[in-house]
């Protein structure tokens, strides 16, 4: 089956397997920065946006992207120069190990998208479902902040 959809602000035409996940593919058409740490929806490593939404990839069929609008961490930055999500990320040293930093970033975006100016509760809440193994969330949560912030 072939899917057409927008991928980062570009057109995507590919052929699909019927059950292949959206995780599988997108890291098969390049997309690195979507990861799989579970495969069960549990942890948030894999999530992207669609259609301004959060999404946990490993739980979608690659053909559910057709006709939609899908952004991963590799389309936040423009012109080498990072999002503000990023730029937050990195200078608060919201980083550790980095698995999981590409689902935190990309459910900090849906967040920023829908709420510009998120309290701390509405961050914690975005942030639900992603799980970080190194960090104690602090920074992260202090990341987000800043983030709305530059916005």
């Amino acid at each position: 089956m072939i899917v057409k959809f927008k991928l980062n602000g570009e057109s995507v035409e590919e052929n699909v397997a019927d059950d292949e996940r959206a995780l599988d593919f997108l890291r098969r058409i390049g997309m690195k920065s979507v990861k799989e740490g579970c495969g069960e929806g549990e942890c948030g490593a894999c999530t992207i946006i669609v259609d301004g939404k959060n999404v946990v990839s490993c739980l979608m069929l690659a053909a559910e992207l057709d006709g939609t609008d899908v952004l991963t961490t590799e389309g936040l930055s423009k012109d080498g120069t990072l999002d503000p999500i990023q730029a937050s990320f990195a200078d608060i040293g919201a980083v550790q190990c980095g698995f999981c930093t590409p689902g935190m970033e990309m459910s900090a975006k849906a967040l920023l998208i829908k709420n510009p100016k998120p309290s701390e509760e509405d961050i914690k809440k975005g942030l639900e479902g992603n799980l970080c193994r190194c960090t104690g969330y602090f920074k992260i949560i202090e990341a987000v902040k800043r983030a709305a912030d530059k916005n």
